[in-house]
C-alpha cells in the first residue's frame, strides 16, 4: 500500500522542489496542520523525497521546501533501496526520555555547518502516515534525533537554535557564509 509514495532513492539533476536556507523567514515560521491527506499531500511527499535524496539528505521538513504545513520525510538509510522511507504527518512528540545525548547534526537548509546538539535519547511520536492512518512509534538513536530536528522545522526553529558552544557556532556559520544573527536560540 505504501507504493503510491515510493520515489527511487536518487540524485535527481533538477529536484522538483528548492531547499530554503537559513535567514530565509519561511524557516521561522510555524507549519499548519494538515487537515487531510489526500493525494496532493502524498505529491508533495513524494516531491520532498526526491528533492531530500538529491541533496544527500536524511530529513526534510515541508518548511524548508516552502511548504508551511505540518509534513517529514525521513530516511536513515538512504542507500539501501529495501528500507522504506517515513512520512510523518502532523506529529506530536507524547514522550521523551529523561537521558540526554550529544551529537552532531547539519541540516539542508545551512549546508556544511555541523555542530553538537543535546537532545533526548527516546521519543514516542504520534503521527499520521500517507494516508492519514494514526500511528505511534518509539524512537531511539539516529530516528530520534533526525524525528526531533525535522519536528523543529515545524515550529520555525534550526538546529542551530539549540548549539550551547556559542564559539563554534559563530565560527562555522562565518565561514559557511551565514549570518550568526539568523541563529534564534531557544
Amino acid at each position: 500500500m505504501t507504493a503510491q509514495v515510493l520515489v527511487e532513492k536518487k540524485k535527481l539533476e533538477k529536484p522538483p522542489l528548492t531547499i530554503h536556507t537559513l535567514g530565509d523567514r519561511v524557516l521561522r515560521q510555524p507549519a499548519k496542520r494538515v487537515k487531510s491527506v489526500d493525494a496532493e499531500i502524498r505529491q508533495l511527499v513524494r516531491e520532498m523525497l526526491q528533492t531530500m535524496y538529491s541533496a544527500d539528505g536524511i530529513g526534510l521538513a515541508a518548511p524548508q521546501v516552502g511548504v508551511n504545513k505540518q509534513v517529514i520525510v525521513l530516511d536513515c538509510d538512504p542507500e539501501n533501496p529495501a528500507t522504506p522511507p517515513m512520512v510523518l504527518i502532523n506529529p506530536t512528540i507524547k514522550a521523551s526520555s529523561s537521558d540526554v545525548c550529544i551529537l552532531q547534526e547539519g541540516c539542508l537548509s545551512i549546508p556544511g555547518v555541523y555542530l553538537e546538539v543535546k537532545r533526548p535519547e527516546v521519543i514516542e511520536v504520534s503521527y499520521r502516515d500517507e494516508y492519514g492512518r494514526p500511528q505511534t512509534l518509539i524512537a531511539t538513536e539516529l530516528l530520534s534525533r533526525a524525528i526531533q530536528h525535522e519536528m523543529d522545522h515545524l515550529n520555525g526553529v534550526l538546529f542551530v537554535d539549540r548549539v550551547e558552544n556559542k564559539l563554534a557556532l559563530t565560527e562555522e556559520l562565518v565561514k559557511h557564509k551565514f549570518s550568526p544573527k539568523a541563529v534564534k536560540s531557544v
